[in-house]
């Protein structure tokens, strides 16, 4: 290897395994309280003969002599274990024992039956009764959370313990889905299904999908941030009263309590998302009060008092790194004998004069493409007309009644795809990415032969060595890539994340399910690099690195505008856009950043080897894995 390619390129790599190792160690020292927390990471076939994955936080006083009060936490659909590290982290160190459950279908817990959301709260109510089996935990104080349908597993996991011999639930604090109001055996009449526990309701002003209120014909009658006025919250504060009989208008924020159950109600309305809600340091804090209130919190500490947000700092850092290794990593094996023939030099001379190019990092050098109006105008109009496209081709997919039972996985007793969030997004960047091959031809015919653009200059047209060996690299790249997050995962219990983006160690099964998706993210993300790095590399105001920028932002046009028209209108008329639902613009919060970066890492690669291939199925192959390892499997 030439040793001015490994100083170039040395740097950038020992910076990303840096930025991994602090991220997971700083992430681990606050998860654990600087080692007051033991975290576990636990896989167990549960009572209803199911496997299920998730954490178990036990702080240093959580004893058999000292028993401890418990919190079973639940992330929502499409999500994982890890989507609630705000809680867990606050409420570990506040000496709660604490499980974070993958629910049934999500993480690495086993796959959910298609249409099998009940048994035993998908879940939590598993890890309940395993809590209760712990020797240092309180069993006549044990919490259950969640947050979308992970509340919607907590209100099952109520029927579950009505059934059981002994109930173990005490506290229930719901966030962003409704709470059970009425009684169908019984005409719908107003009812206290929680009973003798105490329960918290957190319903968002701005929330995509509940807490309205309709008419026969099924309109809405009342937007989210008129909730706490509705028959349906005002039962809840009075303990499952009929509202008209109650007399008595209750508010937000204020805690009730009832002599006949000795329990308490108290229902949050904060102006947020439904998304935000697992981030919202107000909801956290509104959690923390609640069961500090009900369970007695064993190490007192002000509810405003939070600490998660720096573990989010750290994971954050993890990402940075993740994404700086591929680029990094992908750039030194270039310069090796056995990827020589990746590069672009590969279509000059024989492959020795390749492996020496290479080696000699001429590949670097290659050349902008020059500027003129045509061009220019070419450029301009692809990039809207590709903006455009994305965003209508998108509402309209979402749209489309065919494809939806694929992608919320209601097809009927065969499951078509099992990771209907997944072959939605990719169907879609397929799309794209067949619209982008058709600007492409079109730009080419048009304007680029007569101006000289080279297709097998370009790597457009890349010989079958070049193919195959650019391949090659960029599935090793993937593979040490994701090496790297099992081992920091394996001693530090620690993901990649921000948010909801995230990169993190997955069970064996989400390698089959990321190979069924590859195939429809490789059309996107190759066409991508193709047309980001053969046809559109200039420099615009005298540096490549605005065309660059012009470029990712174009990547991302599309999401985010079309996220930003839904939330304008829903602060402004309470309701949604029409016809667009609110599942499809959260899905689009992590494709925002994921198209942008992936623009500037193929550019990276680019730069180095000619080859648009190589970053093109870089990114195809990290997008499938995070995706499936992030969502929801059905079997």
């Amino acid at each position: 290897m030439h040793r001015g390619l490994l100083r170039r390129n040395g740097f950038w790599l020992w910076l990303s395994l840096a930025l991994c190792l602090v991220s997971a160690i700083g992430a681990s020292v606050v998860q654990t309280g600087a080692g007051s927390i033991a975290v576990k990471d636990m896989r167990w076939e549960t009572s209803s003969g199911r496997m299920m994955n998730a954490l178990l936080f036990t702080p240093d006083g959580a004893t058999t002599e000292s028993p401890a009060p418990a919190v079973v936490v639940s992330h929502g659909w499409w999500n994982n274990r890890e989507m609630q590290d705000a809680n867990y982290v606050e409420l570990a160190r506040r000496g709660y024992v604490v499980v974070s459950i993958d629910m049934y279908g999500h993480g690495d817990s086993a796959p959910l039956p298609q249409g099998d959301i009940v048994t035993n709260g998908t879940g939590m109510y598993d890890a309940v009764k395993l809590v209760a089996d712990l020797p240092y935990v309180d069993t006549d104080r044990i919490g259950v959370s969640g947050h979308s349908n992970g509340a919607r597993a907590a209100n099952f996991s109520i029927a579950a313990d009505d059934a059981a011999d002994e109930p173990l639930i005490a506290s229930v604090f719901l966030v962003d889905n409704e709470a059970f109001y009425t009684d169908a055996e019984n005409d719908g009449a107003y009812f206290n299904y929680y009973g003798d526990r105490d329960v918290g309701l957190v319903a968002d002003q701005f929330d995509e999908f509940f807490f309205r209120s309709y008419d026969a014909e099924g309109v809405a009658l009342t937007t989210p941030q008129e909730f706490v006025t509705t028959p349906n919250a005002q039962s809840f504060l009075n303990f499952g009263a009929d509202p008209a009989a109650s007399g008595e208008q209750r508010v937000a924020d204020e805690y009730y309590s009832d002599a006949a159950t000795d329990s308490l109600r108290v229902l949050h309305t904060p102006p947020q998302t439904h998304p935000w809600g697992t981030i919202s340091s107000a909801t956290v804090a509104d959690q923390l009060e609640f069961f500090e209130r009900t369970l007695g919190a064993p190490a007192p500490i002000e509810a405003g008092a939070q600490i998660w947000q720096l573990k989010e700092a750290f994971t954050t850092l993890g990402l940075i790194g993740f994404a700086v290794f591929l680029v990094a990593f992908a750039r030194l094996l270039l310069g090796t004998r056995i990827f020589a023939g990746a590069t672009s030099a590969a279509g000059a001379g024989s492959a020795g004069d390749a492996g020496s190019m290479a080696r000699e990092g001429v590949a670097a050098t290659l050349p902008v493409r020059a500027t003129s109006r045509g061009g220019l105008a070419w450029f301009w109009g692809g990039l809207v007309i590709s903006a455009v496209f994305s965003g209508v081709s998108y509402v309209l997919l979402s749209q489309a009644t065919w494809l939806l039972p694929l992608v919320f996985n209601d097809s009927g007793e065969t499951v078509a795809t099992p990771v209907g969030a997944v072959f939605f997004i990719a169907l879609w960047a397929a799309v794209n990415g067949v619209a982008a091959l058709a600007i492409m031809t079109v730009s080419y015919l048009a304007f680029g032969r007569r101006t000289g653009l080279s297709l097998v200059g370009n790597g457009v047209i890349p010989g079958w060595r070049m193919l195959v060996s650019g391949v090659g690299l960029g599935a090793v790249v993937v593979a040490t890539a994701y090496g790297i997050v099992f081992v920091l995962d394996y001693f530090f219990t620690t993901d990649f994340r921000l948010w909801v983006i995230a990169i993190k160690a997955f069970s064996v099964d989400k390698i089959g399910l990321a190979l069924l998706y590859l195939p429809l993210f490789l059309v996107y993300f190759v066409a991508n690099s193709i047309a980001i790095n053969s046809f559109n590399r200039f420099t615009l105001l005298g540096r490549e690195w605005v065309n660059t920028a012009v470029l990712a932002l174009f990547n991302a046009l599309a999401p985010l505008m079309l996220v930003v028209a839904q939330y304008v209108t829903f602060a402004v008329t309470g309701e949604l856009i029409p016809g667009f639902g609110g599942i499809f613009s959260i899905w689009l919060f992590p494709v925002i950043v994921i198209l942008a970066v992936t623009a500037v890492i193929s550019r990276k690669i680019y730069r180095a080897s000619g080859n648009p291939y190589i970053g093109g199925f870089i990114n195809a192959s990290v997008v499938a894995l995070m995706s499936v390892s992030n969502s929801l499997v059905v079997s």
